[in-house]
């Protein structure tokens, strides 16, 4: 804030207008070029039930620290559905769908990690992700459902859908594949030697 209050007291001394949209385009050089460098995009990984696998969780932990020195990153675990025995496939869905829907809120995006979703190469998910910092949205929401999949009310409520890869993975190995690309995601933002082409 401190530059704005710094251009704004220059326009006021020359008062006049070719003056003023000299230092504001300035100002906003100076803000659009610093910006990765103050602003930390919330990242939110949901998931549904507990990662059973210990090396699963050794994984994903070991990228989930190193995430946090890029973005406020944080995994939410929607807990198991109790007592499925008796209900279908399409019921599970829809009672897990409700679960992940009421994550959402203001500010907001969800995006699932779906096979039939856009297929980015690690460089493109990177300015996915960049874009959406530079909007400033609040919070980007990446889902990875049960082993049933989404409920359409899911799929309604996303911005978009993103898949890993053609082939099909665990849902619980999908977690570690997803936390490792949006370490990688980052340190291509930020310009670090972790990603080579």
């Amino acid at each position: 804030m401190a530059y704005l209050f710094f251009f704004r007291y220059l326009i006021a001394i020359f008062n006049s207008k070719n003056y003023a949209k000299i230092f504001s385009r300035a100002y906003f050089s100076v803000k659009l070029k610093n910006y990765n460098s103050f602003y930390r995009m919330k990242i939110t990984l949901l998931v549904t039930g507990k990662t059973d696998e210990h090396y699963l969780r050794e994984g994903i932990d070991l990228y989930a620290r190193r995430l946090v020195h890029y973005c406020d990153f944080n995994i939410l675990e929607i807990p198991d559905l109790k007592k499925t025995r008796n209900i279908s496939k399409e019921q599970r869905k829809i009672l897990e769908g409700q679960n992940i829907v009421s994550k959402m809120g203001p500010g907001k995006e969800m995006y699932l990690f779906d096979e039939r979703g856009s297929i980015y190469n690690s460089k493109e998910f990177a300015g996915f992700i960049e874009k959406r910092m530079v909007s400033g949205l609040k919070e980007m929401i990446f889902v990875i459902g049960g082993p049933y999949g989404f409920s359409n009310e899911v799929y309604q409520r996303a911005a978009s859908r993103i898949s890993l890869s053609r082939m099909t993975f665990s849902h619980q190995l999908a977690r570690l594949l997803c936390a490792e690309q949006l370490y990688r995601a980052f340190s291509i933002i930020k310009g670090y030697p972790y990603h080579n082409d």
